[in-house]
């Protein structure tokens, strides 16, 4: 019925009739009114390529469940995308990915995983869309281990300060903390320990989780005590303790590749090479989402800034979605130029 009909003398019966029709009328041209941005609205709600919820690898290390929680947000809000994560570790995500069993990889650490990743690459199911930042990898010391002992200068050298750093598990030998396991970086720390020689003086002792190891090696820190271990950066943990790198023979690319190998027969030590840190996503989600994928493409982070988000993360002992919320409102130069205007602005309006 339309508001002109109220307004013929044949329609009007009654005063009550009219005030009622003039209600119906009035409420009619209000919900009108009122339907109009939502429609709008809904107009310009961003639709997701992908019909489900787009499956991100978390691996439990700061700066991958950071930056995840950064592209969900993006992914959210700029592209009107669900999603999920998946946790896993270095290897066995990387199996999942050539699987199809998840979408996208946010951080892969080349060097830890050149052998599995090379295999993996030559497939065509995975594919390598953008380079994070370059990252590094070493073996630690404190400053003060280094001041009481001078004379530790390089990884070879530690068989003759094996009971500086005691096992308590089998106080014969020291301990030398290596990577998690299951994590890329185990095979490297394995075969580097076997280059070196050092089983007869050391155990290589792998914690079960990157938490643990954190754990460990921050009690061990704050107690003074000494400690000799692998670690990566940028992280919270490097970041906030004061540390002398030991040395390692010279780079060499060939002993590198061996090295992370699991199957490496003989290995040989090597320095280890700056280390690429990059996305990689399914060849079939570059064909579904290509959108998306030119967004995570695109993701690149200056090294001050994850060090400055990592910082943030350690001194207000953030978890990674408020530190990923951080980022968003404290670095939207950095975000903002992986994306469209339109998205860019969707993403700003969310937060």
């Amino acid at each position: 019925m339309s508001i002109s009909a109220f307004s013929s003398p044949r329609a009007i019966r009654s005063p009550r009739l009219s005030r009622a029709a003039l209600g119906f009328a009035l409420s009619a041209a209000l919900a009108g009114l009122s339907l109009a941005p939502s429609v709008s609205r809904a107009a310009d709600a961003p639709q997701c390529e992908l019909d489900r919820a787009v499956r991100f690898g978390g691996m439990n290390w700061e700066s991958n469940l950071v930056l995840v929680e950064v592209e969900r947000f993006i992914a959210k809000h700029g592209y009107g995308c669900d999603s999920e994560v998946l946790p896993t570790e270095t290897l066995p995500a990387l199996a999942a990915l050539e699987r199809g069993d998840l979408d996208i990889n946010s951080e892969i650490w080349l060097n830890s995983t050149l052998e599995p990743w090379t295999k993996a690459e030559a497939t065509g199911r995975v594919k390598r869309i953008g380079d994070i930042y370059m990252g590094g990898e070493a073996w630690f010391i404190p400053k003060y281990t280094a001041e009481r002992l001078p004379e530790l200068k390089k990884a070879a050298d530690l068989p003759k300060f094996k009971d500086a750093f005691k096992d308590p598990e089998e106080p014969s030998k020291g301990r030398f903390y290596g990577c998690p396991a299951g994590w890329g970086c185990e095979v490297v720390s394995t075969n580097l320990f076997k280059a070196l020689g050092l089983g007869d003086t050391f155990t290589l002792f792998s914690p079960g989780t990157g938490a643990t190891q954190k754990a460990a090696l921050t009690a061990a820190y704050q107690r003074k005590e000494n400690v000799v271990f692998y670690y990566w950066f940028p992280t919270p943990l490097v970041g906030s303790m004061d540390l002398v790198k030991l040395e390692l023979p010279p780079y060499d690319a060939a002993r590198q590749k061996c090295l992370t190998d699991p199957n490496c027969e003989n290995p040989q030590a090597s320095d280890y090479p700056e280390n690429p840190v990059f996305t990689a996503v399914t060849a079939k989600f570059t064909q579904d989402a290509p959108k998306l994928t030119g967004f995570l493409s695109k993701v690149k982070v200056p090294l001050d800034v994850m060090n400055q988000t990592m910082a943030y993360m350690e001194k207000n002992e953030a978890e990674p979605q408020p530190t990923a919320m951080w980022f968003l409102k404290n670095q939207q130069a950095v975000w903002s130029a992986w994306l469209p205007a339109d998205v860019t602005e969707r993403v700003k309006a969310a937060l």
